[in-house]
């Protein structure tokens, strides 16, 4: 019973304390215990079960706190009334211990507020300046602004919802500090006697619980750390994907289809479809008569005339070299002007963008200009025909193309070539000669007009002036060097010159300081036109003069005969491609047309896929074919230098004696390099063989230039691997060193390969003999052919050497001298005079010949000899040594064929195979190496129709462009 109601009023304790602290939650009167609900009312004083209140029952059990918390048992037979008072004591001292709480509760929620204001500040100074990220969504976007459905933007942006989650609850935290402060006017009202009797109690514990609430402290700091931290990267998550998010809603406003984005759409693009068609002209080598005749805007002037800096005016930027009085435009340099939301420029092959707003980017584009150009020029040049193309974008910039060639000179200064001046010319008048180019005329207003030759130059090209602009340039200059203004008046109405033109236009390119900029020179230039009294006397008209009206009217002209002409150009093209077509069909019908980048696929696959058939050659052919060619290099050796100097010997110590030297010395220093050479040769051929095998295979011949330029420079750039030599000598000379036949059929292949190798020196020793002594008896009378008188000396001296030998059949190699005086003086009682140097030289080959058939003989008797040989007997007439030696040879024959082709099959192989996808990705690259190796009509032909088609889909692509519009 006890136990229950113990439970029971911790029960009710529970629930007391949760109502006070403030917890969301209550648990109804009427669901508790009813001891819980007795006690309850007890100690509230409500007699009334339907109104619990709550605050006073508090203030008791808070002042019961002190009371010790076992009270004594209650002696046997007392009453209930004891009984319910030790009860109701308990209860009181349970509570107190619970309601120790207060302190750690008090502790983390102050010190918790603070923390979590403080983090609150932190974390808020922490957060970027979201004004930085405005040049996201560029100006023009919020002009268009009217377009946009602003609701569907609305809806794509992220619920504000999810960043309030990253908040902290601020009312909770303000609950809790009422909460708090309602707490500590409890504890200071409570009951005063109750406290003193619990003064000791709280006093032992205060050590106890101020270590609790510091730990508790730590703790609660430590997580909040972890949560701040949590917190940084929960935000920086967010903000990277609100970037990404703005960098899809910017695409889709800049993709929106609407009348005003769309024709901004095509006036951006128009001039650059305009400008590949110009950019694929310049690489394409024209024939069946077809020119390019595409219009352009052509600069041409003297040098030094600031034909450079009306371009640059007109492109809004510094973008050219420059320098004090020499040439600087070595090469015709293509600008392809256009409007875009930003100034910048690119070179056709390359994707660097050069921010012309910044001084640096500007700098180095000068620099890659003048590098370029350099480039361009060949050895002993000074200006080159070659075209630079560089495409220039920015706000109100006029779409055109222009190129700027180099300015026209009257004499060849020191440190240029000779035929600089006729290049310059050859140059001009190729741009000029196109009839549908703009020229672009420009004169030196401070120069004498007297002094200009440019005009000259242009009035033979365009004599009738109909597609000619004249401008006339530093005109400040010359209203101050005139003494009379009206001569700029006579050069801007075209009557000082016999050059007619279009237009004339007077302008100022800046006051002649390289660093001026221009927004400054346009700011120079209208200041001094407004206060100039060339405008304000009526010489000039106002739409003559300045540079942006300049490029405004030649940017209609531009446009003017773009119109006029390209739908004609189109339709030449178009013959052009029909001729080449029809040539196509006629002459190769079943063949695709592919031009020079495609056959060098082509022939690349073919080349690796016979590369790849090397590796599938199989061993025995490999050792097969290694040792037949390492025996034909090494024979020699062996039986001049090894075999024939032991076997004169003999004896059988002395043979096998100088045997291992010889054979030593030639492991040591010979035979390992040349087993090398001879598998790099085996692996070259075997790779031309493949090339020749599938050359044969309906094969088109016209890769064979190109196959044949791949083997040459795979197998220069192949290294064989030198490691693999110290290995392959000891490998040799560990072969050499066994003497030890192990069974017949080796015995019988030593002695086949004896008898073999034997048999041809003798048909060689014999041919030699042969042509000696000139042709027999029978092949005089059939042939009705004679000996020359030297044939006849060595037949008779051949004859007397075989009579020896007759005589002395185990004679040694050498004649002795009186052996030569003897056969002297019998040739010469025979009418034959005869050199001893002859007669020893035909003993060589006499003796050569004896000793081999000697050695053929001693062979076959050697056949029966390995019973002999295996069981150690000692028989003068079966000492086989020269068996065992073939044997040691063809033993190390094979074993050097097997660890050449391991080598070869295992590394050699997949080198050659790297080298040979190197060379051709080096050929790939290298342009000018596929022009030279793979020629024809054929290609050509495929080439020019590739180029043509090209052209016209870029035409016909523009002219669509073009006619939208209008």
């Amino acid at each position: 019973m006890l136990r229950v109601g113990s439970n029971a009023a911790c029960m009710a304790c529970r629930n007391l304390v949760s109502t006070n602290m403030g917890v969301r939650f209550r648990v109804p009167l009427q669901k508790l215990h009813p001891l819980s609900r007795a006690i309850h009312h007890r100690y509230s004083g409500n007699t009334n079960p339907q109104r619990p209140p709550h605050r006073t029952a508090a203030r008791y059990f808070t002042s019961m706190s002190r009371l010790p918390m076992r009270p004594p048992k209650p002696p046997p037979g007392s009453g209930g009334r004891g009984h319910q008072q030790q009860r109701n004591f308990w209860v009181a001292r349970l509570a107190a211990r619970l309601l120790r709480l207060r302190y750690i509760l008090l502790g983390s929620a102050v010190g918790g507020g603070y923390t979590a204001k403080k983090t609150y500040d932190e974390w808020k100074d922490m957060l970027p300046d979201f004004s930085e990220y405005n040049w996201v969504i560029p100006d023009f976007v919020w002009e268009l602004s009217e377009h946009i459905d602003l609701d569907k933007l609305a809806k794509a942006l992220p619920e504000m919802e999810e960043i309030a989650k990253l908040l902290p609850d601020f009312d909770k935290i303000g609950e809790n500090f009422t909460f708090l402060k309602s707490l500590l006017s409890s504890e200071t009202s409570g009951d005063p006697p109750l406290k003193a009797t619990d003064s000791s109690a709280a006093a032992t514990q205060d050590g106890s619980d101020k270590q609790y609430k510091k730990s508790s402290d730590k703790e609660k700091i430590d997580q909040l750390q972890e949560e701040l931290l949590r917190t940084q990267l929960k935000y920086q998550r967010m903000l990277e994907r609100l970037e990404k998010e703005n960098k899809e809603l910017r695409k889709v406003v800049l993709q929106k289809d609407d009348k005003g984005i769309h024709q901004r759409k095509v006036k951006k693009s128009l001039i650059d479809l305009y400008s590949e068609v110009l950019d694929i002209l310049s690489d394409y080598d024209a024939n069946y008569n077809t020119q390019d005749h595409l219009p352009r805007v052509v600069v041409v002037g003297d040098q030094s005339a600031g034909k450079t800096s009306v371009l640059e005016m007109i492109a809004q930027a510094r973008i050219f070299p420059r320098g004090s009085g020499e040439m600087m435009t070595r090469s015709p340099v293509k600008v392809t002007l256009s409007e875009g939301p930003h100034h910048v420029a690119m070179f056709k092959d390359s994707g660097r963008e050069f921010d012309l707003t910044k001084e640096e980017d500007l700098a180095a584009l000068r620099h890659e200009i003048e590098l370029r150009m350099r480039k361009s020029v060949k050895q002993g040049q000074t200006v080159s025909c070659e075209t630079i193309s560089l495409s220039v974008k920015g706000p109100g910039i006029q779409r055109m193309v222009l190129v700027d060639l180099p300015g026209v000179i009257s004499t060849v200064t020191a440190g240029m070539a000779s035929d600089t001046k006729e290049t310059i010319f050859s140059i001009s008048k190729a741009y000029m000669q196109n009839p549908n180019a703009i020229i672009l005329c420009i004169q030196d207003g401070s120069v004498d007009a007297e002094r200009s030759i440019v005009t000259d130059l242009v009035s033979q090209m365009d004599p009738q002036g109909k597609r000619t602009i004249f401008v006339l340039t530093k005109v400040d200059l010359a209203e101050k060097n005139l003494a009379s203004p009206n001569r700029i008046q006579q050069i801007v109405e075209g009557k000082l010159f016999p050059m007619k033109a279009l237009g004339y236009f007077a302008v100022v390119t800046g006051k002649g300081s390289s660093g001026e900029s221009i927004d400054s020179i346009k700011d120079y230039e209208e200041d001094f036109f407004q206060n100039s009294r060339l405008l304000r006397d009526g010489m000039l008209k106002a739409h003559q003069v300045t540079t942006k009206n300049l490029s405004l009217a030649v940017s209609d002209c531009f446009w003017k005969m773009v119109r006029e002409s390209v739908e004609q150009q189109a339709d030449v093209f178009k013959a052009s491609r029909f001729n080449l077509e029809t040539e196509w069909k006629n002459n190769y019908p079943r063949l695709r047309e592919l031009d020079r980048n495609e056959l060098f696929e082509k022939a690349k696959n073919e080349i690796l896929d016979e590369v790849i058939s090397l590796s599938q050659v199989t061993p025995q052919h490999w050792e097969a074919i290694l040792q037949k060619k390492l025996w034909e290099r090494v024979s020699t050796h062996v039986i001049e230098n090894i075999y024939l100097p032991a076997a004169q010997t003999m004896d059988s110590g002395t043979f096998n004696t100088t045997v291992d030297i010889k054979l030593k010395q030639w492991t040591d220093k010979q035979l390992p390099h040349k087993a090398l050479e001879i598998a790099w040769e085996t692996l070259q051929e075997e790779f031309a063989r493949f090339m020749a095998e599938y050359k044969g295979k309906d094969q088109d011949d016209i890769f064979d230039k190109l196959k044949e330029a791949v083997k040459d420079e795979s197998i220069k750039r192949h290294k064989w691997n030198e490691r693999a030599m110290d290995s392959l000598r000891v490998i040799q000379h560990n072969a050499l060193e066994d003497r030890s036949i192990t069974d017949k059929p080796q015995w019988d292949a030593a002695i086949q390969f004896m008898e073999e190798t034997l048999q041809s020196r003798l048909k060689d020793t014999e041919s030699v003999i042969r042509d000696m002594v000139g042709p027999g008896w029978r092949q005089r009378w059939m042939n009705w052919v004679n000996r020359t008188p030297d044939q006849h000396v060595r037949n008779e001296t051949k004859n007397e050497l075989d009579r020896l030998l007759k005589l002395h059949d185990e004679h040694t190699a050498y004649l002795a001298n009186d052996e030569v005086t003897t056969v002297r003086k019998n040739l010469e009682g025979r009418g034959v005079e005869v050199d001893p140097v002859l007669i020893k030289d035909t003993w060589h080959q006499l003796y050569r010949r004896h000793f081999l058939q000697k050695a053929l003989s001693h062979c076959n008797l050697c056949r029966r000899g390995f019973y002999y040989y295996q069981r150690h007997f000692v028989d003068s007439e079966l000492e086989c040594n020269d068996v065992v030696l073939f044997w040691r040879i063809q033993r190390m024959l094979v074993i050097t064929a097997n660890t050449l082709r391991q080598q070869l099959t295992n590394t050699e192989v997949r080198r050659l195979e790297k080298n040979v996808k190197e060379v051709l990705d080096d050929f790939g690259e290298d342009m000018e190496k596929k022009t030279h190796l793979i020629t024809g009509r054929r290609v050509q032909l495929a080439e020019d129709l590739k180029k043509v088609r090209e052209i016209q889909e870029k035409l016909e692509a523009f002219i669509e462009a073009l006619h939208k519009e209008k």
